[in-house]
Formats: C-alpha cells, sequence, structure tokens
C-alpha cells in the first residue's frame, strides 16, 4: 500500500509500506478520506511521534475490508469513522467508561500507525457505524466535531447563554456552531483578523469578532480554542462575572499568565475547566453519537468547514499550505 512515513522531524517520505497486520479483534479499514489536524503539523516537523517511522493521521473515515474472526463479520463492508484513541480497558477511568482520560492509552496517528495511508488497522472496539448516504470527507470531520462537542458538554451550557469562542481553526468553528445547536442566545468567533470572517458567514448564525479592531462583549461562556498565552488572556477578559471558561487548545509551547490577568480570574470568580479529546461509548452519552446525528440532519454544516480538498498523493501540499499559512484555511481534507 502507499502511505506517508515520518521517519525523523520533518522527514516524511511518500512510499510503499506493509499492510497492517490486524489482531483478533481488530479490523483493517481501507481509508476514503483524512483530515489534518493543526497538530498534525508541529507533529511532523517540529515535535515527531513517539517512535519513528510513524504513518500519521487520526481523523478519517474508511470501510471496514477485513476482520480477523468471524464474531466480528458483520462489520465488512460497513462505512466507519474511527475514534482514534485506543484505552487499555484496565484504569479505574476505563471501568468508569471515562475512555478518553484512559493512563494508558494508545493513539492512532501519532502513538501507532494511522490513516495518512491507504489502509490502517483499528480495534472493531473504536468503530462507529455511519449511514452510507454520509459524504466521506463529512464522516472524516466526527473527531474534530467530537471534540468540539466534548467541550461544550464540559461547560454545562445552558439555553439563552451568550458564547464567544476564542480561535478560528476546525475545532473553534466547530464549537462555535454546537453552541448554536444547543441553544446559545448569541455565539461569536473571536480572530486575530479579518481572514475567516467568511467562514463564519458560511456557518450562519455566528458572528465574527477581530478583536485587534472590534470591540470584545463580555460573554456567560468562552471557550479557549488555540492554546497561546493571548488566546488565554483574551478569553479571561471575554469572560463575564461569574461566566465559565473552557481551556480546549493544545499548547505548543510553555504558558505563563500576567499578575493581571491571575486577579481578574479571582475577582471575576471564573469558573476555569479543561476539556481533552471526547467522549465513546460511554452509556449515558456519547460525543460521537451527537455528531453523526448532527451531520445527518445537517444541523452542523461541515462543507462551510472544509477550505480545501486534495488527492491522497497530493497530501504534502496540504501539510505544506497549513505549515506555511499560504492562504486562510479551515479544514483541510484529504480524500482518497
Amino acid at each position: 500500500m502507499k502511505a506517508y512515513r515520518l521517519y525523523g522531524i520533518g522527514d516524511l517520505r511518500y512510499e510503499e509500506a506493509d499492510m497492517p497486520y490486524i489482531p483478533e479483534g481488530w479490523c483493517l479499514v481501507k481509508v476514503e478520506a483524512v483530515g489534518i489536524c493543526s497538530s498534525d503539523i508541529p507533529r511532523i516537523y517540529k515535535n515527531g511521534t513517539y517512535h519513528f517511522p510513524t504513518i500519521p493521521g487520526h481523523e478519517f473515515s474508511g470501510i471496514v475490508e477485513k476482520v480477523n474472526g468471524n464474531e466480528d463479520a458483520g462489520w465488512l463492508n460497513k462505512h466507519v469513522g474511527v475514534f482514534p484513541l485506543i484505552p487499555c480497558m484496565h484504569c479505574e477511568f476505563c471501568e468508569k467508561e471515562q475512555y478518553e482520560m484512559c493512563e494508558h492509552y494508545d493513539y492512532i496517528g501519532s502513538r501507532r500507525d494511522g490513516a495518512f495511508a491507504e489502509y490502517v488497522a483499528v480495534p472493531v472496539w473504536n468503530l462507529i457505524k455511519l449511514n452510507p448516504g454520509m459524504p466521506v470527507k463529512y464522516a472524516a470531520m466526527l473527531e474534530p466535531l467530537s471534540v468540539a462537542r466534548h467541550a461544550l458538554r464540559t461547560a454545562g451550557l445552558e439555553q439563552g447563554q451568550n458564547v464567544a469562542v476564542v480561535g478560528t481553526g476546525t475545532i473553534g468553528f466547530a464549537a462555535a456552531a454546537w453552541a448554536c445547536c444547543l441553544g446559545a442566545d448569541k455565539v461569536t468567533i473571536i480572530g486575530r483578523n479579518d481572514a475567516k470572517r467568511k467562514t463564519a458567514e458560511k456557518m450562519g448564525s455566528i458572528q465574527y469578532c477581530n478583536f485587534q479592531k472590534d470591540a470584545v462583549e463580555s460573554a456567560d461562556l468562552v471557550i479557549e480554542a488555540v492554546g497561546s498565552e493571548q488566546a488565554v488572556e483574551l478569553a479571561v477578559g471575554s469572560a463575564k462575572p461569574g461566566g465559565t471558561i473552557v481551556l480546549l487548545g493544545n499548547p505548543y509551547g510553555n504558558t505563563s499568565l500576567q499578575r493581571d490577568i491571575y486577579w481578574r480570574i479571582l475577582r471575576k470568580q471564573l469558573k476555569i475547566f479543561g476539556s481533552w479529546n471526547s467522549t465513546f461509548k460511554n452509556k449515558k452519552y456519547s460525543d460521537w453519537k451527537e455528531s453523526v446525528q448532527a451531520i445527518d440532519s445537517k444541523l452542523i454544516n461541515c462543507e462551510a468547514l472544509i477550505t480545501y480538498e486534495f488527492s491522497f498523493d497530493h497530501l504534502m501540499e496540504g501539510l505544506e499550505l497549513m505549515r506555511n499559512h499560504v492562504t486562510p484555511y479551515c479544514k483541510v481534507m484529504i480524500e482518497m
């Protein structure tokens, strides 16, 4: 099969690779579409993966082409999405079905080979069955949509609240879209320039604020979806007294809080939560099932989030577009 294998930081090669081995309880998924996550950029060009070589890619959809065991034969030829976190199933959090908080997890695309390949090995447990009519590129959006849904669940969003989202990446726009779906009275995306204003307009019901020239209104709930010191400070400044902040953005370096920002957290009596990954196969709720329903019912406009599409053999162009910020983008999607 063809795959993009990372041999070292910045050393990604498009080449022939062996077909993945599938142990009992696993399956072989033929990748149909894979999104490039913003975390893939530092993973490939700055920080590396957990071992080399590794095939990156964790936001994907595909078709189950092979299983190991007759008990899983019902999955054959099914259109699926894939939860990329592989829990240990033995720690205290797995026992409570809080799999996203597993203490000994594996992860497709960083700790093990992922979906920048024609085929990927996946535990059957990690599959979610999809309507065959769901476009493959929309199905590949399930992971970021579920991460955003999890943040809103963590926040405990109440109907009628005003919501602000700091950050104009895929997760930020997805969080804003979910806030609209869940009954927020007003939803505002806060960016550092006007580059993503058109994306907000395509989403509908989402206002856009360029904090460098527009007044930033206070919100009941602020989702920080960047992971930078400036974004955290902006989130604190944008929250109403007694409001809630959810920290969702992955930090790409050390961050610190200025004394004045720390004091504002205290004096505003803000509630601050952290949100990580998404909930999958919890008997009480599932971010993934809700994301599937949102796509099927067209509650979330995936087409507006996907700004660029490349064929598999042009994946490097998508990576370079994101790495060098050649042009404004939201989600860069690769279709086989």
